[in-house]
């Protein structure tokens, strides 16, 4: 887990090198990126392989060649290699795309190892930065888990530094007692099978129409323009703020849970697959037919202001998660079994076509997600042995 605390650099020499780290790690990211696309298959072939080993030799000639590399820090520069081969792991894993070069002004960070830390007070710190000196930090958490970290990286964000602070995992604590169901969707975020909903907090009427303004005067500015600088950096400041909504509505929710129920069952959702582009459908005379791209972006976008993803994975880290197959729980009654699609008459309302059973739908889904996380199984296959017991009682 990471620990995001405020820094405040002295201006002058101290944050002159630290945007030099910036610099530095940015070129030697995309030159290892360059020199792993250039590394293609007759290569491989021959017996030439570019991994992190050798990209990490590679780097300390290139320092010994160039005066302006060897200025910069070698723990910072090998930090930024050890994030390329992470990336190229994650992307032939499956996890993530292919790695692209890191452009100036939007990955503005670097990565420190062996992390040196000290406390001035309770309310101030500094971690060591190579040839930085120490940088100070607001504490905002227990010292006991700052001290604890094994690396940090700074970064740059809308004109605010930050040093997030790589701890070892910590201990589950003790929940509370029973099982949960939990639903995800975009009405509602998260509703839980015991009926509380966990809503993800957006934008206000106010800061939606400020967003559409500042949007609108970017498009019709010059770039690199002092007015189009002023107007990102607005814009900014309200993403900055949507984000540190949804941040700690995440981890709010998901510790009330956690203090409440001891295990907790969700839907096995390919949330990558559900707000990925629709491919293109071509109709053979040089244009392309409707593939749904417009409405699948409005809920691509849903889904993503929801925070599905990382509710289950902060969830997952403070208590035992069950993921279950998510298909026909939207449709299935949790009172007899019956899946029909007509169960759902509408976004909200549920009423069985069988047994009259009426229900929020959201908490009827939520109820069939925690039976199965607590008995297993498939709702097909227990719509079955209901239906076989049901014949034989009769």
């Amino acid at each position: 887990m990471s620990i995001n605390q405020r820094a405040y650099p002295e201006p002058g020499a101290q944050s002159e090198a630290l945007l030099m780290h910036f610099n530095h790690a940015r070129y030697v990211y995309n030159l290892g990126l360059e020199q792993r696309k250039l590394n293609d298959k007759t290569q491989r072939q021959r017996g030439v392989r570019v991994n992190a080993a050798t990209q990490q030799r590679e780097l300390t000639e290139a320092r010994r060649e160039f005066p302006w590399l060897r200025e910069g820090s070698t723990v910072v520069q090998q930090a930024a290699l050890r994030d390329l081969d992470r990336a190229f792991v994650n992307f032939f894993k499956g996890h993530a795309d292919y790695p692209v070069y890191r452009r100036r002004g939007s990955h503005n960070s670097f990565v420190i190892r062996d992390l040196s830390v000290r406390r001035y007070n309770r309310k101030w710190a500094a971690v060591l930065v190579p040839k930085a000196g120490w940088l100070k930090f607001r504490v905002t958490r227990a010292w006991a888990e700052i001290e604890a970290g094994t690396s940090a990286r700074v970064s740059l964000k809308h004109g605010q530094w930050f040093v997030s602070i790589t701890t070892p995992p910590a201990a589950k604590r003790e929940g509370g007692r029973g099982a949960v169901g939990l639903d995800r969707g975009v009405a509602v975020s998260v509703m839980s099978s015991d009926g509380e909903m966990f809503t993800a907090p957006s934008l206000t009427g106010g800061e939606q129409k400020r967003w559409l303004k500042l949007e609108r005067r970017i498009s019709r500015c010059a770039k690199k323009s002092a007015r189009r600088e002023r107007a990102k950096e607005e814009l900014g400041s309200l993403r900055r703020a949507l984000n540190n909504r949804r941040h700690d509505w995440v981890e709010k929710s998901t510790t009330r849970l956690a203090v409440t129920y001891s295990f907790a069952g969700i839907e096995d959702l390919n949330i990558e697959g559900m707000v990925k582009k629709p491919a293109p459908k071509p109709d053979g005379e040089g244009g392309y037919l409707p593939n749904g791209a417009a409405a699948k972006s409005g809920l691509a976008k849903a889904i993503l202001a929801s925070q599905w993803g990382r509710f289950a994975q902060r969830l997952s880290d403070k208590m035992e998660v069950m993921k279950v197959p998510a298909a026909f729980t939207s449709q299935c009654c949790h009172e007899c079994g019956h899946i029909a699609p007509d169960n759902r008459e509408s976004q909200a309302m549920f009423r069985c076509k069988r047994c009259g059973h009426a229900a929020n739908a959201d908490v009827n889904a939520a109820k069939n997600i925690r039976r199965l996380a607590v008995c297993g199984g498939t709702l097909r296959e227990r719509a079955k042995v209901r239906a076989d017991a049901n014949l034989q009682t009769a």
